[in-house]
């Protein structure tokens, strides 16, 4: 029988869908078959947005319609409750047999029924055989406490088996006090206290325009997923306008006052007003062609319907906002929140699931993020003129993954940030050129250079660079690592590391490896970035540091000494000089597991392995890939990558006194937020 958790809220508005999401980040890695379903959805077309954000984000084995039992309206035409509760558990019970473990999540409290939902939930966890975790809206200490006390009476009423309670939504100020009161009442489970989000009540222009079913004029999907953190409705002078303005104020105005219009322009340009989250357009009156044409080249979105103002102001107001599939950035505040307020080891421990003996792509991504928050690390991002690196920013503060630096004038940051919707709360602006740090930097630059015949005036020009500026950062312990390399060259990146950090002592060659995320386990490619044509002693270190690094990152390392020919059966100088270099890995370190040459196919493929290479420890099953040059490495990693579907994580640099790190300049937000932790981990790692 699947084990399961059925969590409930005991009112509206409680923010389970947060619980659930940060409850489905918890399990994915540890669970091989993982369902979620949901007893009751609200009706209307298409799936469930919980169901669909939930089953595309961890990739779950079963349809929408499959994972709920029930719309609103069918259960509301189900006219006895028995019936109700048993199609409920019919449903449910055809899922089971798909899954090892199933997360349920009680109903909305929105329908018809929502006088009937507490108990119901109640009945159906029993009915189920799931222990309850009850979700309780905060608020004041003293509210807090007789909710939880209710909150436990009602569900023992009921026969069940509480799992715990959760206080969501708790004030920021409040979160210490309302732990410390509801620690101090009786009970066996235990009461985790999770505080309030203000971004995850802000609807996104999207969803906005959505309700409106107004027309969009102006923006990308990245755009649309703007926050609307402010409403003003512009029926003032455009002098009074701008000084009502606060970020990310969605401006509501009449088509006929193209100076309010223009005036919002103007926020994208100035750095003395705020930046507006974008634009609706209302009243049905007609643009003119030259304003039409004027925002349809908006730097913000603009959307555009037929209400008159005071209506589409109202709808604005109503608009509910949800976690959808694609909003990284919600998924990345509520996550922080969960983790903020949740002892997830602990919870680990109670829910007591064995974890894989694989390590899959899901799992090795949830590790990163989880053993970066644990000890965390600052890390440095000097290229802040890189959209991308700004979003991945966002997503790191908000999840609290690292603390972060980023390099760049502050004004102008914070108007790019502006008018990508990004938020820079909490994060650190420091410009090279006017940074107190320069002059020091300067001087460490020159001691380290002046044998290669840079002068001090050189020096102190060369360090406004922003890698050698945020390298200089990482030498000198302003920050514990840096990433760098979605704007600039792999040399851009490595050549100041080189310089300034450089070699652990021990390591002869510095070297990097990709993090290879397949379908279903994680590989370790090395070298694909840096050694162009490896001599035999180095190809040994780039074998003994890639297995260090894999097994660092929890993946047992099994090295592959890549080859054209298996064993013994080719001759040529590059098989000698992998079988040279094999030899030295297990002299140098007889405790790990290692075989070369051999070909990539005899090294994952158990029925080749039997063939050619029978009895070994490695063949069939090698985690870590060492490729005999720089050319093959790159040639295939690539060629992995796109034609598996596979995520490249990489490259990571190994060898290094302090962590810097390269990024494609392909990179996606996830590579930059992935490759972050991973640099957080290494400085937690030189560190012990």
């Amino acid at each position: 029988m699947a084990r399961n958790l059925y969590v409930t809220a005991m009112e509206p508005q409680s923010g389970k869908s947060v619980v659930a999401l940060g409850l489905m980040e918890l399990l994915s890695p540890r669970v091989d078959r993982l369902g979620f379903f949901r007893p009751i959805v609200p009706s209307g077309d298409g799936p469930d947005p919980q169901i669909d954000l939930l089953r595309r984000r961890y990739q779950l084995d079963a349809s929408s319609e499959e994972m709920r039992a029930l719309t609103q309206d069918e259960a509301s035409a189900i006219p006895a409750y028995d019936e109700l509760r048993k199609r409920v558990v019919a449903e449910y019970k055809a899922l089971e047999p798909r899954f090892d473990f199933i997360l349920c999540e009680g109903t909305d409290f929105t329908s018809a029924t929502s006088a009937l939902d507490y108990g119901l939930n109640a009945d159906l966890a029993n009915e189920l055989g799931a222990p309850v975790l009850v979700v309780v809206k905060g608020g004041t200490p003293d509210e807090t406490v007789a909710s939880v006390r209710a909150a436990r009476n009602s569900l023992k009423h009921k026969g069940c088996t509480i799992f715990g309670v959760l206080v969501n939504r708790v004030p920021e100020e409040l979160v210490d006090e309302v732990r410390r009161r509801v620690a101090e009442q009786d009970g066996d489970e235990p009461v985790y206290v999770v505080p309030e989000r203000p971004e995850l009540a802000f609807p996104t222009i999207a969803e906005v325009a959505a309700e409106l079913d107004a027309k969009v004029l102006a923006g990308t999907d990245e755009q649309l997923d703007r926050e609307v953190r402010s409403l003003r409705v512009a029926a003032m002078s455009v002098e009074h306008f701008i000084e009502d303005l606060v970020e990310g104020t969605l401006v509501v105005v009449p088509a006929d006052r193209p100076d309010i219009l223009v005036a919002s322009l103007a926020s994208m340009v100035s750095p003395v007003i705020p930046t507006v989250a974008g634009v609706l357009v209302s009243g049905g009156y007609p643009l003119t062609d030259t304003l039409r044409r004027l925002l349809e080249s908006a730097p913000f979105p603009v959307v555009e319907t037929q209400q008159p103002v005071h209506v589409a102001a109202a709808a604005v107001q109503s608009v509910r906002p949800l976690i959808r599939a694609d909003s990284e950035r919600k998924i990345a505040t509520a996550l922080g929140a969960f983790d903020a307020g949740v002892d997830t080891a602990e919870l680990d421990r109670r829910i007591a699931l064995e974890r894989p003996a694989r390590v899959t792509p899901i799992m090795f991504e949830y590790e990163l993020i989880e053993r970066a928050k644990s000890n965390r690390r600052r890390v440095v991002l000097p290229e802040g003129d890189d959209e991308r690196v700004l979003r991945g920013a966002e997503i790191l503060v908000r999840r609290g993954v690292v603390d972060v630096t980023i390099l760049g004038h502050p004004d102008e940051l914070k108007a790019r940030a502006g008018a990508l919707g990004v938020d820079l709360g909490g994060i650190e602006l420091v410009d090279p050129v006017t940074s107190p740090l320069r002059g020091d930097f300067a001087k460490r630059y020159f001691e380290l250079r002046k044998h290669r015949g840079v002068t001090e005036d050189a020096a102190f020009d060369m360090v406004i660079d922003p890698s050698y500026f945020g390298t200089l950062m990482v030498a000198a312990g302003k920050v514990d690592g840096m990433v760098s390399g979605a704007a600039h060259t792999t040399a851009d990146t490595i050549r100041p590391a080189f310089e300034i950090i450089k070699a652990r002592k021990g390591v002869s060659v510095i070297s990097s490896v990709f993090f290879m995320c397949l379908a279903d386990r994680v590989l370790v490619y090395g070298d694909c970035a840096v050694n162009p044509n490896p001599e035999v002693a180095q190809l040994a270190d780039i074998a003994i540091s890639s297995a260090q690094t894999a097994a660092d990152f929890g993946i047992d390392p099994r090295i592959a000494m890549l080859s054209y020919s298996t064993g013994e059966s080719g001759k040529g100088p590059g098989v000698t000089v992998v079988r040279e270099a094999t030899e030295i890995v297990r002299e140098r370190r007889p405790d790990l597991k290692v075989e070369g040459p051999i070909q990539y196919d005899a090294a994952v493929d158990e029925a080749v392995a039997s063939l050619k290479m029978p009895g070994s420890e490695v063949a069939g099953q090698a985690t870590v890939f060492i490729f005999p040059d720089l050319e093959a490495g790159n040639v295939a990693y690539k060629a992995v990558q796109r034609s598996a579907n596979a995520v490249a994580i990489g490259p990571v640099l190994q060898g290094l006194n302090k962590p810097v790190n390269d990024l494609s300049r392909g990179c996606t937000i996830t590579d930059i937020v992935n490759t972050v932790a991973i640099t957080a981990i290494q400085a937690q790692q030189n560190d012990a």
